[in-house]
């Protein structure tokens, strides 16, 4: 049997705390001996109030911080193994926020997600060229290819992030917030492309998002972040309930079934 897209095992993640008083500051716990298997196949929705820790979950898990316990097996391997072009091969990482330090079309960001497949001194060919803009279409943005990446608004930068990921093609996506900057017909869009994703091409998602109703209706799995260092991981039936939701975000949340769908309301 082969292994597991990613594995983690007693995994720790603890940050110092907010303030900034002098002497001995203990650190605050995030994540305490968090154990998960994630397949092809299997989309799994990272839960948690603001602040509880999900991106530095996403960090650690995409080998963008170390952990402070515990180990992060990727493809059977120890993260820590892997040359970080060979990293990049087997998971992609789309931030809550990017920042474009200088002006490039959009085709020419995108272009970046090939390069991990490309040899140091190689360019990029007609066929890295059309699996871009595959990307680009997939997102909606075809037409935008040639703007400049810095002209565009929050969302459209955000859609050419999931181009990108895309594009770099990955078995493994790790996404923080994909959906928060997207109008509401984007958002579903998003969530069809990368349910199509997971069903036709066997990945595996990793994301984290706020809308408890969205998450519903695509992950089959879920993390569920409680506080101080609670995590819950296992199928969206078993960790998406009355109890554990109000519990982990400090306010009474109820389920109601309507038109076929599942809608989290506060009460």
């Amino acid at each position: 049997m082969s292994a597991p897209l990613l594995r983690v095992s007693n995994l720790t993640v603890a940050v110092p705390p907010a303030s900034r008083a002098t002497g001995l500051r203990p650190q605050r716990m995030l994540v305490q001996g968090l154990n998960l298997s994630a397949e092809p196949g299997q989309f799994w929705c990272l839960l948690g109030p603001n602040g509880a820790g999900k991106t530095q979950l996403l960090h650690t898990l995409a080998g963008a911080r170390p952990p402070t316990a515990g180990e992060v097996h990727l493809g059977g391997k120890p993260l820590a193994d892997w040359p970080l072009v060979e990293q990049a091969c087997w998971r992609g990482l789309v931030p809550q926020a990017v920042h474009d330090a200088f002006s490039a079309s959009v085709l020419e960001v995108v272009l970046q997600g090939r390069h991990p497949h490309l040899s140091r001194w190689q360019w990029e060919g007609v066929s890295e060229h059309a699996i871009a803009m595959a990307a680009l279409e997939r997102v909606g943005l075809g037409a935008l290819a040639e703007r400049d990446v810095t002209t565009l608004s929050g969302g459209e930068r955000q859609r050419v992030a999931l181009a990108t990921v895309l594009t770099q093609d990955p078995p493994l996506l790790l996404l923080d917030e994909p959906l928060a900057h997207l109008d509401l017909a984007q958002q579903q869009r998003m969530l069809s492309l990368l349910s199509q994703e997971v069903t036709g091409r066997q990945r595996c998602v990793v994301m984290s998002v706020h809308d408890l109703s969205l998450a519903q209706r695509v992950a089959t799995h879920v993390l569920l972040i409680q506080g101080s260092g609670r995590v819950l991981a296992g199928p969206v039936a078993e960790v998406m309930t009355e109890p554990l939701l109000s519990a982990a975000f400090g306010h009474r949340l109820t389920r109601l079934e309507a038109q076929g769908q599942s809608w989290w309301l506060p009460t």
